[in-house]
């Protein structure tokens, strides 16, 4: 074989690591804990609960993916989820309201402070992290003093059913959270939208002479996040059956940790939907398989806390390579 025989295949193989590593990390992880839990983790139950387990988790990822591709970030996910949370239960339990416009109120409600990051982030030029984060701070309160730090109970039986029914064999959780990474996959691979965030997040400057508007582009991307964040918030919702003020406390951490080990750039301008599903699930197996293992849950932080250092140190090792390439 020729020297430039061996340099393609060398390019192919690397080819294929970078758009498909993901998945033979996930591969290898499921043989590890297969292999270290003694037949638990592969009992079709624990699957079914792995994938109901992250299934609002990959839910509320599609935004961040959308949030992270414009080179910005989302931290009030979590707080979100917690204002929907209580919110809706407020409105079912405290003021008698039917659950489905009580939840489409409370998702409103989300959408409307995703709609004010971006609008904040576009026109004030504050940075995401400041804004998002302030964001976070000021709906824990909202939620605290709405529900007193109480829990909130009491619904209609049947609202359980989009947190804990079942579809045939398929909780109904993973079926929403597939529907919902269907649409995220469609809008950045089908629609003219998609291709702005793609734009916008490599060269924010470039695409606003080249005829994007690049307010509006933040105003959508942020507004669906916290959509999504409402979805997901409402599926937890269901799922406990109760609102609690620490619903989604660090729930945006592990959102931000799936994403950007699904290979979403934190720099924004690359990523894709269909690595990020590995993401979620290998965060979702990994947990599960922590807890198999009887690995305590500050150990977990640490192991999780090391996952997303190094899935944004090899992010930021490859733009260093491009830049060197360039």
């Amino acid at each position: 074989m020729t020297a430039a025989g061996i340099q393609i295949n060398k390019r192919n193989i690397a080819g294929l690591i970078k758009n498909y590593g993901i998945y033979l990390a996930l591969l290898a992880l499921l043989i590890f804990f297969s292999a270290l839990t003694g037949g638990k983790f592969q009992r079709p139950n624990n699957i079914l609960n792995i994938a109901r387990q992250v299934s609002m988790m990959g839910i509320a990822s599609v935004g961040m993916a959308f949030v992270l591709l414009l080179g910005g970030i989302d931290l009030s996910i979590g707080s979100n989820i917690t204002l929907v949370n209580i919110v809706a239960a407020w409105f079912m339990v405290k003021a008698n309201v039917h659950p489905v416009p009580a939840c489409l109120i409370s998702l409103g409600m989300a959408t409307a402070v995703g709609f004010f990051n971006g609008w904040v982030i576009a026109n004030i030029k504050m940075p995401p992290l400041i804004v998002t984060l302030s964001t976070m701070t000021i709906l824990e309160g909202l939620a605290f003093i709405v529900c007193g730090g109480v829990p909130i109970f009491g619904f209609p039986r049947w609202f359980t059913v989009i947190g804990q029914g079942y579809l045939g064999p398929v909780p109904i959780p993973v079926i929403i959270m597939a529907v919902i990474l269907a649409a995220g996959a469609f809008i950045l691979n089908q629609t003219y939208f998609g291709r702005y965030f793609y734009a916008v997040g490599g060269n924010e400057e470039a695409s606003s002479l080249s005829g994007i508007n690049v307010k509006r582009v933040k105003y959508l991307v942020y507004t669906l996040s916290g959509f999504f964040a409402g979805i997901a918030g409402i599926v937890m919702l269901s799922r406990t059956m109760s609102g609690q003020a620490l619903a989604g406390k660090g729930f945006e951490f592990d959102v931000l940790t799936a994403v950007v080990l699904g290979g979403v750039s934190v720099n924004g301008g690359y990523g894709r939907i269909s690595n990020v599903v590995a993401g979620i699930l290998i965060l979702g197996v990994l947990s599960n398989g922590m807890v198999l293992m009887n690995i305590t849950q500050y150990m977990q932080m640490v192991i999780k806390g090391a996952v997303l250092l190094a899935a944004v140190g090899f992010d930021c090792y490859q733009k260093q390579k491009k830049s060197l390439r360039a």
